[in-house]
């Protein structure tokens, strides 16, 4: 079967926007205002999404943009930011090619994103990208999911009603999990429900990869990265805890590398 996975559809993305409205912090907007708070030059977000990280860091006056494989997303994300005066340089593009010609003081990758990228070949090759992007002493902030977040196999039923009242459903059936390769390959059934009629529904194959704490550590030393701090549930430089929701990574471009 050819399908193409993770591609945040119409539903998918109106879905998310409901789910993760811009102003929803789960820890991590205060987070990355406190770690971005002193920088000056530009930062990227890759996988910007609909802008729930970025918009308030625009309104913070750090000066960042970001890109995403989803135009359903990016309207998202351009619409939030018109409405509230802001002007935001965000492109379509993807992880694995994405390109710019100047360079960042930072790029940050936000709530699990990075494991978007499931072929472990391509993920490294990401990280080298990020580093490449980087200033000298540029830094890259980047959050994964805890292992214990892929074990659950439950298929979870989610619902949300629209401002005009019609209502979305989520199916999140898990159909595969690759110990080996370490992914989990899910089936997401969106519906949309007005008046109690089904009127339009979508189907996701969204894959995901889970990484080692040293196994990430030992990826970004790989790509090029000095200076990694390793913290637990946006307490920077807390070493993460096995309750952990969320583990976030630092890591320093070294300043001898040449541009």
């Amino acid at each position: 079967m050819n399908h193409m996975n993770n591609r945040y559809g119409t539903l998918a993305s109106w879905v998310y926007d409901l789910d993760k409205p811009v102003g929803r912090s789960f820890g991590d907007v205060e987070f990355y205002c406190n770690r971005l708070q002193k920088s000056k030059g530009p930062i990227l977000e890759p996988g910007v999404g609909t802008g729930r990280i970025l918009i308030p860091l625009l309104e913070a006056g750090l000066a960042i943009e970001g890109f995403d494989a989803s135009e359903n997303m990016l309207n998202y994300c351009r619409r939030q930011c018109r409405a509230r005066g802001l002007d935001a340089r965000l492109q379509l593009q993807r992880f694995e090619d994405f390109a710019y010609e100047q360079k960042f003081e930072a790029i940050i990758v936000p709530v699990g994103s990075f494991q978007l990228i499931t072929d472990s070949v391509s993920a490294r090759a990401v990280l080298q990208r990020f580093h490449d992007h980087l200033l000298p002493n540029g830094r890259l902030i980047l959050d994964l999911d805890p292992i214990s977040d892929f074990f659950s196999s439950d298929v979870r039923i989610r619902s949300w009603q629209s401002e005009d009242g019609d209502v979305l459903t989520l199916t999140d059936n898990r159909i595969e999990t690759d110990f080996v390769a370490q992914t989990t390959v899910s089936h997401l059934r969106y519906e949309h429900w007005r008046d109690g009629r089904l009127i339009d529904t979508e189907l996701e194959f969204f894959s995901l990869r889970w990484w080692g704490v040293i196994e990430f550590e030992l990826a970004l030393h790989e790509a090029g990265f000095t200076n990694i701090v390793i913290s637990g549930d946006y307490n920077h430089g807390r070493p993460p805890q096995k309750n952990d929701q969320m583990i976030s990574f630092e890591a320093l471009r070294s300043p001898a590398q040449t541009l």
